[in-house]
């Protein structure tokens, strides 16, 4: 496979190039080219310099909305904008990219752009462009993205795929994928799941009610060419609406009960025996929401469910347990961790309720985390090799910032999991000391906060002694020196003598206990560092196991209870929301009127 590619901006030029290398593209097999893409268009063939090369894939993230991108005088007759028959406004360069792009784009290729949403809606020349590329049944699809996913620009923006050989009738699918992220910092971003299920829906062209449609050609010209995500997917509105007569006489409306699938169809008895009738259409909960939910989850039907989803989990993990053995040179683990992505989605497709991308996110979670980097090294040096290889720790010491070795670390087996799992005993122990420094820490911070109070025993005894900014307000710690010249001058059996002592001797043993987990922690960190090398196969696989799958069947069975805990939930909010009536308003408004009428009486006029 050969890259080409053409980027104006000479680092990110030098970045592209230096991308490529690091995904393993060899030089002689990409093609980058420091350029102005629109004002000379590149790569041509030198035999048909009239003609553009085509490409098998075309993928694209231009500057957004550029103006006077056409400083190069371009006609319309250029050969790449003859396809719309306009040249796009100056104004704004978004088509003139698109268009670029589909020249090159080969009659079997398929093409990828990153663009603003205006250019799905605005009117005159890209109206114009827009029409004709519908016309011509280019546009495969349009998937709506979040905003704020890069660093240059908060705008959302969407990806539109096209492709030239597309049937006449086949519709444009658009994905509303705006609301499927989560925040990293100030940034938005899509997780493992959310660019899975956008592949999904648009390689099984799927509709999905409030995030997927495929549009006809009709219903595109209906809207006249306005490709606007919201004209074609109405987003779903998961506010339940409120009822006036709940409201008034309380109760759950009965409807709102019945529109909870999951709960109806997985423990419909238990739902029943915990709603009875308060009037006809209206419900009143029996139990408390800890006890439903309890009910719910400890239900027979649930734990059957949960019991099949474990098994089917323990077997996927023992496959792939047994392939992560056998990785080599020879293997491809993009191919393996492809196959395990896809894998764990069709062992959970069969289970009613259970998003099958919760799934994925758990898998690729794993990979992203540890095993992309663990896997290039057992394939490298074998498994077992691979489990007993230990790294130079080196850290930062000195004015110099000079970097030198302390101690070693487990290539791809952390010294921490080494520590709890190999040596407990010794690891109980520095969490036993550490547990001591938490409760003399509170111990001492309970004397300084009584210290602060006025006439308090704590303030005669110690607030002299308290450390002191420079305006003399008391701080937050005792000042050791005062402490020690305090308890000389103290007689021995009096108040003040028996709160620094307290000080004192709390400051001693923390001080104690604090060297002796530094010496407990060296000596275990030098046995864990020596243990590396010395691993048997057993502790090496009880340890890897535990790294990567130890958590996952648990994450799995959570997966059973997070679409009946969402309803629980839900079942909580209406419980609260009807259960004050307006009998009640009025009981409480009467009650406070008396009230504020006892107050009055009680005033003395003057």
């Amino acid at each position: 496979m050969n890259y080409y590619g053409q980027e104006k901006n000479t680092a990110t030029y030098n970045l592209t190039r230096m991308n490529l290398l690091l995904h393993g593209v060899r030089p002689e097999k990409m093609s980058i080219k420091n350029g102005d893409t629109l004002a000379q268009d590149w790569p041509e063939d030198p035999e048909r310099p009239n003609e553009g090369v085509q490409f098998d894939a075309v993928v694209m993230n231009p500057p957004y909305s550029i103006k006077n991108w056409n400083r190069a005088g371009l006609k319309a007759s250029d050969p790449r904008f003859e396809i719309a028959g306009i040249l796009p406004p100056d104004s704004k360069g978004d088509f003139a990219f698109l268009l670029h792009g589909l020249y090159h784009l080969s009659t079997e290729g398929t093409m990828a752009i990153v663009l603003p949403h205006g250019v799905l809606f605005r009117g005159a020349a890209e109206g114009e462009i827009r029409k004709r590329l519908i016309e011509k049944n280019q546009i495969d699809a349009v998937i709506g993205l979040p905003s704020n996913l890069f660093t240059n620009t908060g705008i959302p923006v969407c990806i539109i795929i096209l492709k030239k050989n597309r049937g006449l009738q086949k519709p444009v699918l658009f994905i509303d994928a705006s609301k499927n992220f989560i925040k990293v910092g100030k940034q938005n971003a899509l997780q493992e799941k959310d660019i899975a299920k956008i592949v999904d829906i648009y390689q099984n062209q799927i509709e999905e009610k409030g995030y997927s449609h495929l549009a006809t050609r009709q219903e595109l010209i209906q809207n006249d060419y306005n490709m606007n995500i919201p004209r074609y997917i109405e987003s779903i509105d998961e506010e339940i609406p409120h009822d006036v007569d709940g409201h008034l006489y309380g109760g759950i409306p009965e409807k709102n009960i019945q529109d909870l699938k999951v709960l109806n169809l997985a423990v419909k008895e238990v739902l029943e025996e915990a709603l009875i009738q308060k009037r006809p259409g209206y419900l009143e909960l029996t139990l408390t929401t800890e006890e439903f939910s309890e009910k719910v989850l400890s239900n027979p039907a649930v734990q059957e469910k949960s019991a099949k989803v474990k098994k089917v989990v323990e077997e996927y993990i023992q496959n792939y347990w047994n392939k992560l053995h056998q990785l080599t040179p020879e293997t491809n683990t993009r191919i393996l961790k492809a196959a395990m992505l896809e894998e764990i989605k069709k062992q959970l497709e069969s289970f009613e309720h259970i998003d099958i991308y919760e799934g994925y996110q758990i898998i690729a979670e794993i990979w992203t985390k540890t095993l992309t980097h663990d896997a290039e090294l057992i394939e490298q040096l074998g498994f077992y090799k691979a489990g007993r290889t230990r790294e130079p720790n080196m850290v930062t010491k000195g004015k110099n910032k000079e970097k030198i070795q302390d101690g070693w670390n487990g290539a791809i087996i952390p010294n921490n999991l080494i520590a709890e799992e190999c040596y407990k005993e010794e690891q109980l122990e520095i969490d036993g000391l550490r547990s001591r420094i938490s409760e003399i820490e509170s111990q001492l911070s309970e004397l300084v906060e009584n210290a602060k109070v006025e006439d308090s025993e704590e303030n005669n005894a110690l607030f002299d002694v308290l450390k002191k900014n420079e305006d003399g307000d008391p701080q937050d710690s005792f000042d050791g020196k005062l402490v020690k010249a305090g308890l000389k001058e103290a007689e021995k059996n009096s108040e003040e003598y028996h709160y620094l002592k307290q000080v004192d001797d709390l400051t001693k043993e923390k001080s104690s206990i604090n060297k002796s987990i530094k010496e407990k922690e060296q000596e275990l960190k030098e046995k864990v560092s020596n243990r590396i090398e010395n691993l048997t196969d057993e502790e090496v696989d009880r340890l890897l196991y535990k790294k990567w799958f130890g958590s996952v069947v648990e994450k799995a069975l959570s997966l059973v209870e997070m679409p009946l805990k969402k309803e629980i939930s839900i079942i909580e909010e209406l419980n609260k929301r009807y259960s004050h009536t307006l009998d009640d308003i009025d009981e409480e408004i009467a009650s406070l009127e008396k009230e504020l009428e006892a107050l009055m009486n009680e005033l003395v006029v003057l």
